[in-house]
């Protein structure tokens, strides 16, 4: 293969193709290595298929590039790895299309956030007349090394505890479809809200909603799936845990004077996971529970209470924890503490769902 050596390596080939020489010179420093292959050739090299090689890209997010020469060694690297682990028997080739979407669906998030959000503010011109770009590259040049150990640190961490989920599994089917806690926390009015702040605004109190309630449900014990702008979804392996998280959100929001109310869904039963995500009629439950769930309060099905109920994280009823608090005291023991309080709620028709009972979580008022 014949390597175009006219001119300054890159700078020429972005003087031939108009493309901007700076964001050349960037690209070259975060890749570490510069243009050299066709995507025909980078498959070629890499030794598998065009077609695989294509549905691995765009697996990544990346866009059809025709025969452009825009690949590097790193890109003939990862098709190499990646048909390794087909060819070795290690991933069929399905599964190793499922990790390129979805390590290019969530690294293409981050990547973006870091873009727009975190070096926008690092870039800011230091001296009247100088531009953004003439900073961009140096302030680049030191922070690679350093965002690049941290991504890869917190990647081992979360390996390492969702890897501890899966051993503990009680067989092969729980690995797929596990019974989880799942809940939907939605600022409520969001859409009026839209029309009536600037963007800015508007955008400083999503980033602050995500943000806290990213914090309280990693500090509790559940784990974020996504955000959606003005609603999070969560889940939890018990139900006590995505209770106790629900309430703090309210609790929480509920204290913030620049905050919506909130309200929060959750059900819990068999889901489905997928690529981090999770499916099935719980969360289709939890969701639409959500959706008629009051200000400021928590809804949960029959099968979260029960759950509860089952261990020991809230009464059956109040009448039954009196008698319970009553029996103790007879015979001069502890009565039962409960955390929580469920208290039923009309049977409603849910789209979807047919009739579905209910239930309004709070506190227990122990005192």
């Amino acid at each position: 293969m014949t390597v175009d050596d006219s001119g300054s390596g890159e700078d020429a080939q972005g003087a031939d193709s108009g493309e901007d020489p700076l964001a050349l010179r960037l690209e070259g420093l975060i890749l570490g290595a510069e243009r050299r292959y066709t995507p025909f050739q980078a498959a070629r090299s890499a030794g598998v298929s065009m077609e695989l090689a294509s549905r691995f890209w765009r697996a990544m997010g990346f866009a059809d590039i025709g025969q452009a020469k825009a690949l590097t060694e790193a890109d003939v690297l990862a098709l190499r790895r990646l048909a390794g682990l087909v060819e070795a028997g290690l991933l069929s080739e399905a599964m190793a299309v499922q990790v390129a979407r979805s390590t290019g669906q969530t690294t293409a998030r981050l990547a973006e956030w870091q873009i727009d959000s975190f070096l926008e503010g690092l870039t800011e011109p230091p001296e009247p007349g100088m531009t953004r770009t003439e900073v961009t590259y140096p302030i680049v040049e030191l922070l690679l090394p350093e965002l690049e150990e941290f991504l890869v640190y917190v990647w081992r961490r979360q390996l390492a505890a969702s890897a501890g989920r899966v051993v503990q599994a009680a067989d092969d089917e729980e690995m797929v479809d596990r019974r989880l806690a799942v809940g939907f926390a939605d600022l409520v009015g969001f859409t009026r809200l839209t029309r009536r702040m600037e963007e800015e605004e508007l955008g400083e109190l999503v980033e602050a909603f995500e943000t806290t309630a990213a914090d309280l449900v990693a500090a509790n014990g559940g784990r974020l799936i996504k955000t959606l702008g003005d609603e999070v979804l969560y889940a939890a392996d018990d139900a006590g845990t995505a209770a106790e998280i629900a309430l703090r959100l309210i609790e929480t929001m509920a204290h913030d004077e620049t905050m919506p109310e909130l309200r929060v869904g959750m059900a819990f039963g068999t889901v489905t996971t997928r690529m981090g995500d999770v499916f099935g009629t719980t969360v289709n439950l939890a969701s639409r529970l959500t959706s008629i769930a009051p200000k400021d309060a928590v809804l949960v099905d029959t099968a979260f209470a029960e759950e509860l109920i089952r261990t020991q994280d809230a009464p059956s009823s109040e009448a039954e924890a009196a008698e319970e608090a009553a029996a103790a005291e007879k015979e001069g023991e502890e009565p039962p503490t409960y955390r929580f309080a469920l208290q039923p709620m009309w049977q409603r028709p849910v789209r979807g769902l047919g009739v579905v009972e209910p239930w309004l979580l709070t506190r227990r008022d122990i005192g």
